[in-house]
C-alpha cells in the first residue's frame, strides 16, 4: 500500500527564498530513491513563507529509508535554521 506524505513548512521572516531552494534541491535525489513515487513542493500564493511538500512512497519502510539519506539529513539541518516553527509531517494512506 502506498503512503502519501504532506510536509508543511513555514519559513522565518526573510528566509522564504532559502526554504524554496532547500525544498527544490530535494526533488531530484528523492525521486531517484527506489521507494519514491512522487515528490512535489508547493508554495502558498497568499502566504509566501508557507510551503508544502506532497510525496508518495511505496510504503512506510521507503519513507524511513528516505529519512536516513544524506540529502534528507542535510535538508533537516538547513530547515532547523530557517523555519519559524517545526515542520509538520502527515502520513496518509488511501481511505477505504
Amino acid at each position: 500500500m502506498s503512503l502519501t506524505v504532506v510536509a508543511e513548512c513555514l519559513a522565518a521572516p526573510g528566509r522564504e527564498d532559502r526554504l524554496r531552494t532547500a525544498l527544490e534541491a530535494m526533488i531530484e535525489p528523492s525521486l531517484e530513491e527506489p521507494g519514491c513515487l512522487s515528490y512535489r513542493p508547493y508554495a502558498d500564493p497568499n502566504r509566501p513563507a508557507r510551503m508544502v511538500v506532497v510525496e508518495e512512497w511505496t510504503g512506510p519502510g521507503a519513507l524511513e529509508e528516505h529519512f536516513a539519506t544524506p540529502h534528507f539529513r542535510h535538508v533537516e539541518q538547513v530547515l532547523a535554521e530557517i523555519l519559524a516553527e517545526p515542520m509538520t509531517i502527515r502520513r496518509l494512506v488511501p481511505a477505504g
